[in-house]
């Protein structure tokens, strides 16, 4: 194997091992990355219940050589195709060899991810007084990340599910991916709408969460949509990815991840 990947990669490039070591380190580089993740998301909830903010921290953590500043980015939660399977993998033969508590150890890794979303999706139904029957909302992204139509795994979907579970009017806008999102969501009950148009998505809503970092969310225009929506109007930034303050001048409510919301009283 290794004479044949030297005729692309330089031999010293090459590393070799046994079967197991091979196998695991797949699995443990997914799992590591992942826990950075769920890790800074973490903090972001302490955050939110202090005044400290998530991007300063994120940032003064990162400037330490030991850690670096790759995946510290709070957010709604990882997504994709290879970590939460890959942990799982992990855990799952963890327990096979008798190691119990290393399994629950990586289990968390994947309850915290859950759990961010669904603190998400409660910040979004505490500002509609706990209730979200009627209430207009526009999902800007689902994909898991920017620039693919790949939704394996997307935070997207359970958030989906519970608004629709809670009687919310979804409304769903993504750049690549509202095919495979329908895909996703048709067996879900509820009054869903995919649009080709974030402008469309967002008319006339009570609420705005934005999933997916889109670039082209960032150059919306903020002030049509707002002219547009319910009032007060909400906005619940899943990835920091907006110029919050900008927004709230505007006249928006606005609540980031691992920062102190920006309300209008």
């Amino acid at each position: 194997m290794a004479d044949l990947y030297a005729h692309w990669v330089p031999r010293e490039r090459i590393l070799l091992t046994n079967v197991w070591s091979s196998e695991l380190s797949k699995l443990i580089a997914n799992a590591m990355l992942a826990q950075r993740v769920s890790s800074i998301n973490s903090i972001s909830a302490l955050c939110e219940r202090t005044e400290a903010d998530i991007s300063e921290i994120s940032r003064a953590i990162g400037a330490d050589s030991r850690i670096g500043p790759k995946f510290l980015e709070a957010s709604i939660g990882f997504g994709g195709s290879c970590f939460r399977k890959d942990i799982l993998h992990l855990a799952y033969l963890c327990e096979h060899y008798g190691l119990p508590e290393v399994a629950v150890y990586w289990e968390s890794v994947v309850r915290i991810n859950e759990w961010q979303t669904e603190r998400f999706f409660r910040k979004i139904l505490a500002t509609q007084f706990n209730t979200l029957a009627g209430k207009r909302i526009a999902v800007l992204g689902f994909a898991f990340k920017p620039d693919t139509g790949d939704t394996r795994d997307s935070p997207a979907f359970p958030l989906c599910e519970r608004l629709l579970r809670e009687k919310a009017i979804v409304r769903i806008h993504d750049p690549k991916a509202l095919e495979n999102a329908r895909t996703d969501l048709k067996h879900l009950d509820g009054d869903i709408t995919f649009c080709d148009d974030a402008y469309e998505a967002t008319d006339g809503a009570h609420a705005i969460a934005l999933v997916t970092q889109w670039q082209e969310y960032r150059n919306l225009e903020f002030s049509r949509i707002l002219e547009r929506m319910e009032r007060p109007a909400f906005l619940f930034d899943g990835r920091n990815h907006l110029d919050h303050q900008r927004l709230f001048e505007l006249g928006f409510n606005v609540f980031p991840i691992g920062k102190s919301p920006l309300e209008h009283h």
